[in-house]
């Protein structure tokens, strides 16, 4: 017991010494200092500082103040607060092979409450997942909890959602076909075309719940271009291409796809083909005026594409117009791509349109062929005459004398003629030079159907 009260009496002088040394003797000091620099009346303040039982009350004043705000700092440092941890993943133990789980949250949100201290620590965690487990239930509707297992001491937690109504199906599986959609194709230098898409099967499986299954009415290969490595003439492999199922409005559905992923060799090709332009006045030039020569800067033009879409195009036509035109003209024109063209190895032609003194010839007995006869019926002319007609040209002399019968070209489109009769069809003419005006000197003339 004396060696208690003795122990208890030292930490008292210590207390009492630290207490002098740094409050007092450092207050009174202060005081001296200030009391200095005033006048004699100074002094009885000093005087009454310095009374033992005057200081004593100073320090126990300053003593209770720092109290205070050490107190008050602790105070504030154990209160308790929360934390929102947002967007937590959710992991669910289940049999995949054998189910499908829907209804289940992908995330959410874990509201952590507690110290500053303890929330801090907690936070260092690698890991805030929420893990439901439902390999003991069975095919059906079920309410399950979400709970947050996270070992974090005083800390307590809510989830939201903390409760979901989850559907557990039996998955199915089902064989379909797959099929190619090439993303960003205009990347693709437009010389160059995709030729086709190469890969091991077309056959992958799919599978899911039976309602998920019925959805999908596509699976496709995305061969995205962007991605090719190579995009020059021959052959690329494209490695690990992600095949999706889409429903009937195009929507990705859900399913789990065999295999995910796949390789494709993309083959890229450049057909192409050379054309001549062919230039085609429109509109007639000022009277007493015909055109002389169409002189391009090109003649031809390679065009690249789809290659049937070359097949049928065996000429580029530019239309310009000349009406009224009654001097020499130059004309710019951009060059129009046709409908399968992706490239042309120039883009732009100058066109000089040289005038002369028209001058006027005719061709007679040219043949008028009959064009897009309604079947079962038989066209025939109604005289032996009204078979062949006489054509006139109008144009610049050393032109028109270039021409031939041959080189002439007239029929009628009875397209809108489908029942047997007698018609009035009137008579169109072309001819191979666009620099001659060609016209019928007969209008029209009467032509019999008659069924076969």
């Amino acid at each position: 017991m004396k060696k208690l009260l003795r122990t208890i009496r030292n930490i008292y002088r210590k207390i009492s010494h630290f207490i002098d040394k740094k409050i007092v003797v450092p207050i009174t000091k202060l005081v001296v200092y200030v009391t200095s620099k005033f006048d004699r009346s100074g002094k009885n303040f000093e005087n009454w500082l310095s009374k033992t039982n005057t200081l004593l009350y100073v320090s126990l004043i300053l003593a209770i103040l720092i109290f205070i705000v050490i107190d008050q700092k602790i105070i504030l440092f154990t209160d308790n607060s929360a934390e929102v941890l947002k967007d937590r993943p959710v992991e669910v133990i289940y049999n995949e092979e054998a189910y499908v789980i829907e209804g289940l949250p992908e995330t959410v949100d874990i509201t952590l409450i507690g110290s500053k201290t303890d929330l801090y620590i907690a936070k260092q965690s690698s890991s805030h997942n929420v893990t439901v487990d439902l390999s003991g239930l069975k095919p059906g509707t079920h309410k399950v909890n979400l709970e947050y297992t996270q070992n974090a001491g005083k800390i307590e937690h809510m989830v939201n959602p903390s409760v979901a109504t989850v559907v557990i199906y039996q998955k199915v599986s089902e064989t379909r076909t797959l099929s190619v959609d090439i993303l960003n194709q205009d990347s693709l230098d437009p010389r160059y075309v995709i030729d086709q898409v190469d890969y091991d099967t077309d056959k992958i499986v799919i599978k899911g719940a039976e309602h998920q299954l019925k959805q999908v009415v596509s699976v496709k290969a995305l061969v995205d271009i962007k991605n090719l490595v190579s995009t020059e003439v021959g052959t690329t492999t494209l490695k690990d291409v992600p095949l999706k199922a889409y429903d009937s409005e195009g929507n990705v559905v859900d399913v789990e796809i065999v295999p995910e992923k796949m390789d494709v060799d993309v083959v890229i090709s450049s057909p192409s083909k050379e054309v001549p332009i062919k230039v085609i006045p429109v509109g007639e030039v000022s009277f007493g005026q015909a055109i002389s020569a169409l002189n391009t800067s090109v003649t031809k033009v390679t065009v690249y594409g789809d290659a049937k879409a070359l097949e049928t195009i065996n000429s580029i036509p530019i239309e310009i117009d000349v009406s009224d035109l009654n001097s020499n003209k130059e004309y710019k024109m951009e060059i129009p791509k046709p409908i399968g063209v992706r490239s042309l190895s120039t883009n732009y032609v100058t066109i000089n349109v040289v005038l002369d003194t028209v001058d006027s010839r005719d061709i007679a007995n040219i043949t008028v062929d009959p064009r897009n006869v309604a079947e079962g019926l038989s066209p025939q002319a109604g005289n032996s005459q009204a078979a062949n007609i006489t054509v006139n040209l109008k144009g610049v002399k050393s032109v028109i004398d270039a021409i031939r019968a041959s080189d002439i070209i007239a029929y009628v489109d009875l397209s809108e003629y489908t029942e047997p009769g007698e018609y009035e069809v009137e008579v169109h003419v072309e001819g191979i030079d666009p620099k001659v005006q060609y016209t019928s000197k007969s209008r029209k003339i009467k032509i019999t159907l008659t069924k076969n």
